[in-house]
């Protein structure tokens, strides 16, 4: 893997501090002096034009008398200063800054101009920076504390991210009490250039960071923030505070950073399927950073209690039933095991109270025997100080077997002075120990919901239309008709057709403009019909009293066109009247009511909404809220996590509602979403779901006019999988080759196939003697993000299995613009024309992505990949620092 764009910023050889001074209230002199006390492996460079000296070593007036260019500015001059000292940098040759200063778009319009000016000289410079207006960076590793902050920082693997600068004082004193180190801590400030998205990437390279803790106030580049998210989750856990969850919230997070907040159920969303855990207080980003310093590896969600004392469990207890976890069942076996260990009055059940005066003995084979219990996924230890308690010796049997366990286990001894020398032998071994059962609970909360939004990062669905392809010309035709009147708002009948077009089961509908066409269209359909009100205006037709079900007679119907018109325009008298629907009434008496919607929100886009559906919707607030795109697992969870999933199954004197029916509805629903991205706002409620299926009553589209872009799923915060590239093709011998997008479960397809490739063949893709991928490293390669990089298979079926034949992908560059490409195919198969196949349908798709350029790194003994790119129509250039490596570049 080559080094990260990122690198230098965060392990700088040398770094120049603009501003420093011996004052004892300078930042930029508090900058000066933490480097030096945390012995900063490399060269500092004090510049200031004010001095001559600064605590004894030289100082330079500008960047331009610097004697060496260094690899990272720290700036922390007045706001009026910095645009001009980070153009000395550029013009002096630095390419990476932090910029600490206040006074930028946070004050108002005059820093925001300020904030923009400082964006354009390091873009015409190619200046990456973090700032303005933040605490700074600190790798405790290499002794760089590029702070303002007191007291040091113990070097750890956890990296600590945070838009707040206060914050990371408070999480950096904690820290250092508790034993626990950091990797780097980043804190981002206003992120007019390096935002999340791109520190992340970072993270997810670096050697030193084994997990992640963010603290976040608003995205701005919700695509590239979820893209680098799920990147990172895929091999190491990170646990976020998401501040902003309500109205008055977002708005002081706003006056702070000037940051977009989105909605927090959306961002919930996007949580469970980034693979990431998020907690609510600071507290629990503590407990969490505890749990995450031991490298628990969790595997579910049932937890086993084991007390000393009654209470406490039951607490602990009722907390975990209340967070969603789930309280283990043990094994006949475990118990019958413990029946031989435990006094005859132990409870005989999880929580596990084996009594008072538990021995370390009785602990022991406690812990061990809900270990090997292949129902308990985790364990909390609990233990109060009784008369005849020995907390000390409990602990170091509790140690000697939660050493070697893969599960998670968690202890809470709960006192102060009998139990703190307990305590130190659990931070000794490094086993989360807590004070109270709260904490220790909340930590196994965010353990479980980690395992369960990792199942859901691992879901990429695949192509849904495997049966009926969706109409999707058909429905752009409808959009872009309402658009070219001026329409927002779908009709009844547009809406309906829209839905038909995905394949979507609807109810008949005609429109009538007058009593007797009403009359007429309700005799075709047959009695009893239902009238509905048809007006652009107007949302919900039962406020205005809209809607007639059952008329049974042409002269009902007639009647009813005329009272219903009456009575809306004596409601709603601007309200532009369209004539009314008709549909026949459906009688279907086992069926529930449920709503299926799509919403956008303003950072993450559009989300899809499930929930009980009906007249009271809104006041029943049973909904739930999840991403596209979705596949069958992803569409049961969603409908799993609402109130009415009890009611779909046999409730009463019903028969359980065919959810086949119901998830292919969620399913084209999310098609729809993927295809078309004019989709503002849709409600199809009440959609009809029971035994016999799903049939949708009702549906309003809000429709929105869009810039067309080069990204052609640019509006999802998730790109789905790119089914649209799955090709066919044909070998000279004859043989059927299938080239498609790598997915996930492709990755034992992948370990196989670079385990056949010769030596000589993996050096020559590598530039390394690769055995075989490690798992962090097949995880990269299968596990893609498709809006940042591509990796197409060349597939063929050979005695009934699927065999890799070939691999071709590119990743996209930090400037947008170009890619780095690679390309192995397997010795078996070369000269067949695979290679260069790959490499032209890899080059149409880097072209359909809006870039530019296409290049890449070959040895240059691998001469037969040097002839493929030539005639392929790529440059050859020698390599600026390897002689043994030719550059080759190709414009798109």
């Amino acid at each position: 893997m080559p080094q990260h764009y990122l690198h230098p910023l965060f392990n700088p050889r040398s770094v120049a501090v603009f501003g420093a001074s011996e004052r004892e209230e300078s930042v930029a002199g508090t900058l000066f002096r933490n480097l030096h006390q945390a012995g900063f492996q490399g060269t500092v460079y004090p510049v200031n034009p004010k001095h001559e000296t600064v605590f004894g070593e030289r100082c330079y007036a500008s960047a331009a008398e610097l004697p060496a260019i260094p690899e990272l500015a720290l700036i922390a001059t007045p706001a009026a200063t910095v645009v001009r000292i980070l153009e000395e940098c550029g013009q002096r040759g630095i390419r990476h800054a932090i910029v600490l200063s206040a006074g930028f778009r946070e004050v108002g319009a005059k820093g925001a101009a300020l904030e923009d000016a400082l964006s354009a000289v390091a873009h015409q410079y190619g200046i990456r920076f973090i700032g303005p207006n933040c605490l700074g960076i600190q790798r405790p590793a290499i002794g760089l504390n590029a702070t303002f902050s007191q007291g040091a920082t113990l070097a750890g693997d956890l990296a600590l991210v945070s838009q707040s600068g206060a914050l990371c004082t408070a999480m950096l004193d904690w820290a250092e009490t508790n034993g626990i180190g950091f990797s780097s801590v980043i804190s981002t400030g206003a992120s007019a250039d390096l935002d999340f998205g791109e520190i992340l990437d970072y993270l997810a390279y670096d050697t030193r960071t084994k997990g992640i803790l963010l603290y976040i106030e608003g995205i701005r580049d919700a695509r590239r923030f979820m893209s680098a998210l799920r990147a990172t989750a895929r091999f190491k856990p990170v646990v976020m505070v998401k501040v902003g969850r309500h109205a008055a919230g977002s708005r002081a997070v706003a006056s702070h950073t000037g940051a977009l907040v989105g909605s927090d159920a959306v961002f919930d969303a996007l949580v469970r399927r980034a693979g990431v855990v998020r907690v609510n207080t600071i507290l629990q980003l503590f407990a969490s950073a505890r749990a995450l310093a031991t490298h628990i590896q969790p595997s579910g969600n049932r937890l086993a209690i084991v007390t000393n004392g009654g209470g406490p469990g039951v607490m602990a207890t009722d907390l975990a039933v209340d967070l969603g976890v789930r309280m283990a069942e043990l094994s006949p076996d475990t118990i019958a095991a413990l029946d031989a260990v435990l006094p005859d009055n132990w409870s005989r059940a999880n929580p596990l109270d084996i009594i008072g005066d538990a021995t370390a003995a009785r602990y022991r084979a406690t812990v061990e025997a809900c270990l090997q219990d292949g129902n308990v996924d985790g364990v909390l230890v609990m233990l109060t100080p009784q008369a005849m308690t020995r907390p000390t010796e409990v602990a170091a049997a509790v140690v000697e077997v939660a050493q070697g366990a893969a599960k998670p286990v968690l202890t809470c001894w709960m006192g102060d002075g009998q139990v703190r020398e307990g305590r130190a032998l659990f931070k000794q071994a490094g086993i989360p120990y807590f004070t109270t059962p709260e904490p220790a609970v909340e930590v196994f909360s965010f353990l479980s919901a980690f395992y369960e939004n990792q199942r859901q990062l691992m879901q990429t669905p695949g192509p849904l239309s495997q049966q009926a392809e969706p109409d999707v010309e058909g429905a752009r035709l409808i959009i872009e008709g309402a658009l070219a009147h001026g329409r927002h708002l779908l009709n009844e009948v547009e809406s309906k057709a829209l839905l038909s077009a995905f394949r979507i089961p609807v109810a008949q509908t005609l429109i009538a403009r007058d009593p007797t066409e009403a009359m007429l269209l309700a005799q075709q359909m047959g009695f009893p019909v239902a009238m509905k009100i048809n007006s652009p205006d107007i949302t919900h037709k039962s406020d205005v009293n809209g809607v007639r079900l059952g008329l049974s007679s042409g002269q009902a119907v007639r009647a009813a066109f005329g009272e219903m018109l009456a009575e809306v325009r004596r409601l709603r008298p601007e309200a532009t009247l369209d004539g009314v629907v008709i549909e026949p009434m459906v009688a279907r008496p086992h069926a529930r009511e449920v709503l299926l919607g799509v919403t956008s929100d303003p950072v993450l886009g559009p989300v899809i909404v499930f929930g009980a559906g009906g007249v009271d919707v809104e006041a029943f607030q049973d909904r739930a809220v999840t991403l596209p795109p979705l596949n069958r697992y992803l569409a049961r969870d969603l409908i799993r996590r609402t109130r009415i999933a009890t009611l779909l199954g046999p409730f009463r004197n019903r028969p359980p509602a065919d959810m086949d029916a119901l998830e292919n509805v969620l399913l084209r629903l999310s098609e729809m979403v993927c295809e078309l991205p004019w989709l503002a706002e849709l409600d199809i409620n009440p959609l009809l779901v029971d035994e016999r299926g799903a049939l949708a009553l009702d549906a309003r589209i809000v429709i929105a006019p869009r810039v067309p872009t080069a990204e052609r799923y640019g509006h999802m915060a998730i790109h789905p999988y790119p089914a649209h590239l799955v090709s066919r093709w044909q070998l000279p011998g004859g043989e059927n080759v299938v080239i498609r997008p790598i997915r996930p479960e492709d990755a034992e397809l992948t370990q196989a196939f670079v385990r056949g490739l010769s030596a000589e063949t993996k050096y020559f893709r590598f530039m390394d003697a690769v055995r075989e991928l490690t798992p962090v490293m097949l995880a990269r390669l299968t596990q893609i993000d498709y809006s940042r990089e591509m990796a197409l298979l060349a597939l063929a079926e050979l005695d009934g299995r699927e065999v890799e034949l070939g691999v071709a992908r590119y990743s996209i560059n930090p400037d947008g613009r170009s890619c780095e490409f690679a390309l192995v195919v397997g010795d078996a198969w070369q000269k067949q024309g695979i290679g260069h196949k790959l490499m032209d349908v890899l080059m149409d798709v880097a072209r359909s992505k809006g870039l530019e350029a296409m290049e890449g790194e070959v040895l240059r003994s691998n001469r037969p990949m040097l002839k493929l790119v030539e005639a392929l129509g790529f440059r050859v250039e020698p390599h600026p620092e390897d002689d043994s490596v030719r550059r080759i570049v190709r414009a798109l």
